[in-house]
């Protein structure tokens, strides 16, 4: 193999992109062990781990923001702007520093989900990048206005000089991007028996009766679990280290479960709008229950996917912050399109990197 280096770079926002790009990543192991892989992200390393176990290096590095978040649901807009234009400002130090590395180490492609510098670095370096996402930043930025419009039309930039992209489903049209390549969705598999989780957390409640509560890295400050004690017949699973310990809630704290390993346990996930929670999902054709999210243009595509391909309920925030938690006494809609989406995406993205690099 000419090069011996694939160079990951994703986005420091949530977790959702760290997974999907990590799930991609072990695909490409699978098909070639002896390519090095360095995933260049600030995302926990046991996250990355519980997707791609088999070894990889960890530049610890943020060339992009994302939105500065208290939680899964609230933004700090003024933040966010203070910190993409300090890396706006500081932009060429960072694609030098970047490049030099990518030459130091052999790498033959860059793979980006989806910081925008990942272009202009992979440029500098003189080697392709390749992105993949159902989104651009700039196309959250955009619609917030004034400051953010400049930032918008920069990232634009720093888009249109990506080689190709795997554009995933629940997309935006994505203009800045030359070369677009439709693929399935990405994501990870369960990996223990529905026998071993059970007896693991002590799970007795049939799947009809079992709930998945994810709502991403960040989580929710006001989850209402008082509401919990109203469905004493069920089980709810959560992630959320700051859950309280109630009889019917079973609170998952080792990293090596992911909420894709508990899916096929459960009746549905409620979540919110979040593209890996939602892909996954989709993959095993678990129901989603989602809230709506306001002021972040990715949500309103994802709802919209939801609801044209899985089972689904559309949650107002308000009933559910109150406790009105009405939805599980009723069934999810069936999916708006007959044709079941494509759930090629780690697959697709993976040989392609492959076969580039062979």
């Amino acid at each position: 193999m000419p090069h011996s280096s694939l160079y990951i770079a994703i986005t420091n926002h949530g977790f959702g992109h760290a997974t999907r790009a990590a799930a991609v990543a072990a695909t490409v192991q699978t098909l070639c062990p002896r390519l090095r892989l360095i995933l260049t992200t600030t995302a926990p390393k046991w996250l990355l781990q519980s997707y791609l176990p088999e070894g990889f290096e960890q530049r610890q590095q943020a060339y992009d923001v994302g939105v500065v978040q208290s939680d899964s649901m609230t933004m700090n807009y003024a933040e966010t702007l203070v910190q993409l234009q300090q890396i706006r400002a500081k932009q060429n130090e960072i694609i030098q520093a970047e490049a030099e590395f990518i030459k130091a180490n052999q790498v033959g492609l860059v793979l980006a989900d989806i910081p925008p510098l990942a272009a202009p670095i992979a440029k500098a370096a003189g080697v392709p990048c390749w992105m993949m996402s159902n989104f651009g930043w700039d196309f959250i930025y955009r619609p917030w206005g004034d400051e953010f419009v400049e930032i918008a039309d920069w990232i634009a930039d720093c888009f249109s000089q990506c080689d190709r992209l795997f554009r995933l489903p629940f997309h935006e049209s994505m203009p800045a991007f030359g070369q677009k390549t439709d693929v399935g969705l990405t994501g990870g598999s369960p990996q223990y028996s529905e026998a071993e989780l059970r007896d693991r957390f002590n799970i007795k409640t049939p799947k009809a009766q079992t709930i998945l509560l994810s709502f991403g890295g960040l989580g929710l400050q006001k989850i209402p679990y008082a509401t919990l004690q109203q469905f004493p017949e069920r089980t709810f699973i959560s992630f959320d280290s700051s859950a309280p310990a109630l009889p019917n809630l079973r609170q998952i704290l080792d990293r090596q479960y992911r909420p894709v390993d508990l899916m096929p346990l459960c009746d549905r996930v409620v979540s919110k709008p979040g593209f890996s929670t939602f892909s996954e999902a989709c993959r095993l054709g678990l129901p989603v229950a989602t809230l709506t999210r306001q002021g972040f243009a990715e949500s309103a595509l994802l709802v919209e996917g939801i609801q044209d391909f899985a089972f689904h309920q559309i949650i107002a925030s308000e009933d559910f912050f109150t406790g009105n938690w009405n939805f599980l006494h009723q069934p999810p809609q069936p999916p708006r399109q007959s044709q079941p989406v494509a759930v090629d995406g780690n697959a697709a993205i993976a040989q392609a990197i492959v076969s580039y690099l062979s």
